[in-house]
């Protein structure tokens, strides 16, 4: 197609999202301040910024002190982010996703030397796993310091703490942290209740007149997990995970020795609340159908030793349940701009990943 360069997990002609060869969690290299790994692309009304250099960043970074937002990508999805200690700023975040006041978000640090002025009574096997999995796709809930206030706990006596691995989310919380920040408050960059945002044009598509001319948006390409951070209770004397994700429950009783029986996996009447426990969540406009068979003019997902059927439009064909995970929320969105009305996805099996991957089709297909 003449005059269109095909973004990174589109073809360019049929529609269907291709997969990134890439799927490591983007680990920074060790005092590596050059950002020209990231795509090239101008800076649009909306403020979205590719060419994110050092400069950028510690603009992005002052522009966070000075109460604006700022989304910005993690290795799972990106983030809309605040000052987690500015009250108006964190209103804002609320005010911009259409996020319930109640709904408590998730602080972001640079490492886990801030953990302590964040949480309490850490229990020494969530010190294990932050050591083992920081950065990296998971969430640590643990009892609040005075430091987390009402405004992003949701009135909790507990505080949801992670450690991304994205390089540019990195540098934007060290330099942050730099000039007096101490945390950023980054739910998913979507509105309340949609398809969490895995590339800055999503965040855009889903912010447009919402976000201030003071706001931006930071481009790291696409994420390379796809879904969402493993959030894991450590409130209690044994780890409970409370929504899957890329660290898995074999990686963590591997870390710990432990076995988490199926009451561990997610505690029976559990009163937590953290990100993406409703029953409905993570949904396109398209109506979700999970494993039946497609009919003409039906979206299909699916793995790729799954062929497509006559008339049916295909979305996506990963090869392993890692690309599944990375291109599902890019393959609902596809789905709303061709005007899709059903789309029909075939659930991979197994442990590991698959079971996110799972936990968010589930949610996607609630019927309310």
């Amino acid at each position: 197609m003449k005059g269109r360069r095909p973004r990174p997990l589109d073809d360019g002609d049929s529609g269907e999202i291709r997969v990134s060869g890439h799927l490591s969690w983007a680990k920074p290299i060790k005092n590596k301040r050059d950002f020209y790994l990231f795509q090239s692309a101008t800076i649009t009304s909306m403020s979205i910024i590719s060419n994110c250099t050092a400069s950028v960043i510690k603009t992005a970074a002052e522009s966070l002190i000075n109460g604006n937002l700022v989304a910005f990508p993690t290795e799972t999805v990106y983030g809309l982010g605040a000052d987690a200690n500015n009250e108006d700023a964190v209103s804002r975040v609320y005010e911009v996703k259409g996020r319930p006041i109640g709904h408590p978000l998730i602080i972001h640090i640079s490492s886990i030397e801030y953990l302590a002025k964040w949480a309490r009574q850490i229990p020494e096997y969530a010190i294990k796993l932050a050591r083992a999995f920081w950065p990296g796709p998971m969430t640590l809930i643990l009892p609040r310091t005075n430091l987390a206030k009402d405004f992003v706990t949701g009135g909790q006596d507990n505080v949801g703490i992670r450690v991304p691995s994205h390089t540019l989310a990195l540098e934007l919380l060290r330099e942050f942290e730099s000039q007096g920040g101490l945390g950023v408050a980054a739910p998913s960059a979507n509105r309340f209740g949609a398809v969490s945002p895995t590339t800055a044009n999503a965040v855009e598509a889903e912010f447009a007149g919402f976000l201030s001319i003071s706001d931006q948006i930071l481009d790291g390409g696409p994420c390379v997990v796809g879904v969402e951070s493993t959030i894991i209770d450590c409130t209690q004397s044994a780890p409970s995970i409370l929504r899957p994700g890329a660290v898995t429950k074999e990686m963590i009783e591997n870390s710990l020795g432990i076995s988490l029986n199926a009451k561990t996996l997610k505690t029976e009447g559990v009163q937590i609340k953290v990100p993406g426990l409703l029953e409905s969540h993570y949904a396109p406009k398209a109506k979700v159908i999970l494993n039946d068979s497609p009919s003409a003019g039906d979206g299909f997902l699916a793995l790729d030793s799954f062929s497509t059927p006559d008339g049916v439009i295909r979305l996506a064909a990963p090869k392993s349940h890692e690309e599944f995970a990375q291109i599902l929320y890019q393959a609902f969105r596809l789905a709303d701009s061709k005007g899709l009305k059903r789309v029909v996805v075939n659930q991979p099996t197994g442990d590991g990943i698959a079971v996110a991957i799972n936990d968010r089709l589930a949610k996607a297909a609630f019927d309310l």
